[in-house]
């Protein structure tokens, strides 16, 4: 299992009482969404950010990384990709938490494409519910063939989840928000969403406005 280490913000007031988790996306790197922090330090003072590189060497962008390959050949892949990728995640959540000598509940995991489906995937497999997840232009990911009570029986934490997309995205169409938020509200999981008119596969400044004022609301609420 891969150790997993990325790029480091601490928190503007000099004390972390939360940890902010960036997953980038497929063929990037931790750098990648590491600034996302700066952004968000004035609303978030007390939060530590990271952002680790994804596991493996990407095999369509060899300068970048991601969390497991995609053929588009196996219907099933993302959801075995997850669950490969997952326990790799989970063991640098919590050694970061317990660096940052924070309890479970103080985390956040927040997403983009690929890192949104780990998100989602690691945070409600979670043994202590994060605080929030935030997922950008991603989709949850569910197996083919599995019986939904047997699915459901793997949610251990239900976070609440804002998701984010652009409702022009050509890699992950906007339809991916709506069949999320339908799938997490099946399994009682609490989710919001918030469309971004002309957005492709991206991040504007008005999702992230949303992403930040979510945490902080969500940070409050477990002081």
């Amino acid at each position: 299992m891969a150790d997993l280490d990325g790029p480091r913000l601490e928190p503007t007031s000099g004390k972390a009482s939360h940890l902010v988790v960036f997953l980038h996306g497929y063929g990037a790197d931790g750098n990648d969404l590491i600034d996302i922090g700066r952004a968000w330090a004035a609303l978030l003072p007390n939060a530590a950010f990271v952002s680790p590189h994804a596991p493996q060497p990407c095999g369509q962008s060899p300068m970048g990384r991601e969390w497991f390959p995609l053929t588009f050949r196996d219907p099933n892949e993302r959801w075995t990709g997850v669950n490969q990728a997952t326990p790799a995640l989970d063991a640098f959540l919590d050694a970061e938490l317990k660096r940052r000598n924070l309890p479970p509940s103080a985390l956040a995991l927040v997403g983009f494409s690929q890192g949104t489906m780990m998100a989602l995937h690691a945070g409600l497999r979670r043994a202590a519910a994060p605080a929030a997840i935030v997922g950008y232009s991603g989709m949850f990911v569910v197996p083919e063939d599995i019986d939904p009570d047997a699915f459901a029986a793997e949610v251990r934490s239900k976070p609440p989840v804002l998701l984010v997309h652009g409702d022009a995205d050509e890699v992950i169409p906007v339809q991916a928000v709506f069949h999320a938020a339908q799938g997490l509200a099946a399994l009682d999981v609490p989710a919001e969403w918030h469309i971004s008119p002309g957005i492709g596969h991206g991040i504007d400044q008005e999702g992230l406005r949303h992403g930040a004022e979510f945490l902080a609301r969500q940070f409050a609420r477990r002081a």
